[in-house]
């Protein structure tokens, strides 16, 4: 396995990914519409200890739809999401996809909170679909 690496906008938080992901999945709820300013965010999934980071990320509080807290970190100078961390799923992280540095071979396995999803966005081919969360 090739390690990836992946950072915010600014260069301050920089990180290394030691393993392949565990779920890629594409996420439309309303909180990832908002965090990427886009319509969906696409999230990696891996084990805690096979992320290493360096630089100092902020983080936000938020409640998931559980009612459990999702820690939300990003950037302190340019804002860049970089990774949540859930009670739902301790010793995990979700890494923003869209910080990797290279996004080569990395397939949706699944599309969650499509009840969310625009309309006139086609599903991705080969992706499970569910209205919430799995």
């Amino acid at each position: 396995m090739q390690e990836r690496e992946g950072g915010c906008l600014c260069g301050a938080v920089r990180y290394v990914l030691k393993s392949e992901p565990r779920g890629i999945a594409i996420c439309h709820c309303t909180h990832c519409q908002k965090l990427s300013g886009s319509l969906f965010s696409l999230n990696l999934v891996l084990r805690e200890a096979d992320y290493e980071q360096s630089g100092e990320t902020v983080t936000y509080v938020d409640m998931g739809d559980s009612g459990q807290p999702v820690y939300r970190h990003f950037c302190g100078n340019c804002g860049s999401p970089i990774l949540a961390k859930t009670a739902l799923m301790p010793g995990k992280v979700v890494v923003k996809a869209g910080t990797l540095d290279k996004l080569e071979g990395l397939q949706p396995q699944a599309e969650i909170y499509t009840d969310h999803a625009v309309e006139w966005l086609t599903p991705v081919p080969g992706a499970t679909r569910f209205p919430q969360n799995v």
